[in-house]
């Protein structure tokens, strides 16, 4: 696919900007030159940018997924119009064309320019023969081909000396850990001194710990989640603060919860009753019900559980968006009531933004998210996400002093939850004082609803420029 480049103007933040777009397709190649794969990018980058503007190098997770949601959703300069009929929390999108765009002031290219990355297979980017499909999908082999990728951009585009971040979503995030330690080179890395260290890396929606899948685990990680939830729907009285509710299903996690989770079978019954009771007035569920389910639940079970008898279920990656429990197809996305409600509107925007805005025209099909191809291959025959990848992030940090952390996540998110952020970070051996964490009133997507994109928009700011200057004035 050619590259294309076009001009434009925009208001990011109340800041004019003058900025051009760049879309190449990049090819992968082996050490005997053979092309084996490519990389779709999508950059934006201001006029006038020099050294000491920073460079956001962004994608999203899957890990068959196109950057499509972080390029929409909240980097990118246009995202999708939810409509008036999805008010302020934008969880009754458009479901059906039309699909309308609109400008997205809070876009951070008044502060950063930013380069959109579709690893091999996924939105435009290809696989060149089946054989080859082993040579970038992978933990590792994804991780070596984006890092190759990102020394390439910096030095076609002049960049080397700007401040880096990196910014990652769900498997992204496991991506920019690997990414951050791989990037600096060494014997046991990349098998060169590459020496390209970060300023920052962002995770929104980590996922980069799965080596602990107890399901006692989980339920205590689970539990802060599932009670902002049932307070969301008002299953449970709003007495009390978001935050407060909140505050009191941690501190129960932490302690009793964890304690009668661990005791098991040993635990009196007066103690397993009481437990049950707290739990019913965290989540809205039942006692009973919780008793016949001993005490924990996982997110789909929830997602069913907590507003079952309203014959609802929640969306595990936005608990906010519900459909009806009847006529599921049961497909763990499609059916999701939150990826079944806003895909269609991402997809759909993503492709005439590409078409009318960047001047991309070609038959080829954009992949938002590949299954089959990456996802079901990408494990090698192992269970997804067994290791903590999180210990890579940690290593990444001790070799560079100056690296920091932003853990961006959603009270509605039930599939990477606040709890097991919370937890990731804290068993990692990342240094505390450089790692900030930030908890927003959306979901998986930090960026839906209107508060939280404002949110999120200001702290991606506020950490980049921290750690950076931003010298550029168009």
């Amino acid at each position: 696919m050619p590259s294309v480049e076009r001009r434009h103007r925009g208001r990011f933040n109340g800041r004019a900007l003058r900025y051009r777009s760049v879309v190449e397709e990049w090819p992968l190649r082996d050490a005997g030159g053979a092309t084996i794969a490519s990389i779709f990018a999508t950059s934006y980058l201001a006029d006038g940018a020099d050294m000491a503007r920073p460079v956001i190098f962004a994608f999203n997770g899957g890990p068959g997924s196109a950057s499509l949601w972080l390029h929409m959703g909240i980097l990118g300069p246009k995202r999708p119009d939810y409509g008036t009929q999805a008010g302020d929390a934008e969880i009754r999108p458009p479901t059906a064309p039309p699909f309308v765009l609109v400008d997205n002031r809070e876009s951070p290219l008044d502060v950063a320019d930013v380069v959109l990355i579709d690893p091999p297979g996924t939105g435009y980017a290809r696989v060149f023969g089946e054989a080859n499909a082993e040579r970038v999908f992978g933990v590792r082999e994804d991780a070596d081909a984006v890092a190759r990728f990102i020394g390439d951009w910096l030095r076609r585009h002049g960049r080397q000396a700007s401040p880096r971040y990196l910014m990652g979503e769900s498997y992204g995030t496991v991506r920019a850990a690997e990414l951050a330690r791989l990037l600096a080179g060494g014997p046991t890395g990349t098998g060169r001194m590459d020496g390209i260290t970060l300023n920052g890396v962002m995770l929104l929606g980590q996922s980069m710990d799965g080596s602990r899948p107890a399901p006692e685990l989980a339920a205590v990680t689970g539990l802060p989640s599932w009670a902002a939830t049932a307070w969301y729907h008002r299953a449970v009285p709003q007495d009390a603060t978001l935050e407060a509710h909140v505050a009191r299903a941690r501190t129960f996690a932490e302690g009793p919860y964890l304690q009668a989770l661990f005791a098991g079978s040993r635990l009196p019954e007066d103690d397993r009753a009481a437990v049950a009771a707290e739990l019913a007035a965290l989540t809205g569920i039942d006692a009973a019900r919780w008793l016949a389910r001993d005490l924990r639940m996982d997110a789909p079970t929830f997602g069913r559980e907590v507003l079952g008898d309203a014959g609802l279920q929640v969306g595990a990656y936005d608990a906010r968006f519900t459909l009806p429990l009847t006529a599921s197809g049961g497909d763990p996305v499609a059916d999701d009531p939150a990826m079944g409600q806003y895909v269609p509107l991402y997809v759909a925007t993503l492709q005439t933004h590409l078409r009318d805005t960047l001047g991309v025209h070609t038959a080829r099909a954009y992949n938002a998210i590949e299954f089959r191809r990456i996802n079901a291959r990408f494990w090698k025959g192992r269970p997804p996400l067994q290791e903590n990848h999180a210990l890579s992030l940690a290593i990444a940090m001790r070799r560079n002093p100056a690296l920091r952390v932003l853990v961006a996540t959603g009270h509605y998110d039930l599939v990477t939850t606040v709890g097991a952020a919370d937890q990731a970070v804290a068993l990692s051996g990342m240094d505390p004082a450089r790692v900030v964490t930030r908890t927003y009133a959306s979901g998986h997507m930090p960026y839906i609803g209107v508060g939280s994109r404002a949110a999120l928009a200001a702290d991606v700011r506020a950490f980049v420029t921290a750690g950076s200057s931003a010298a550029v004035t168009p």
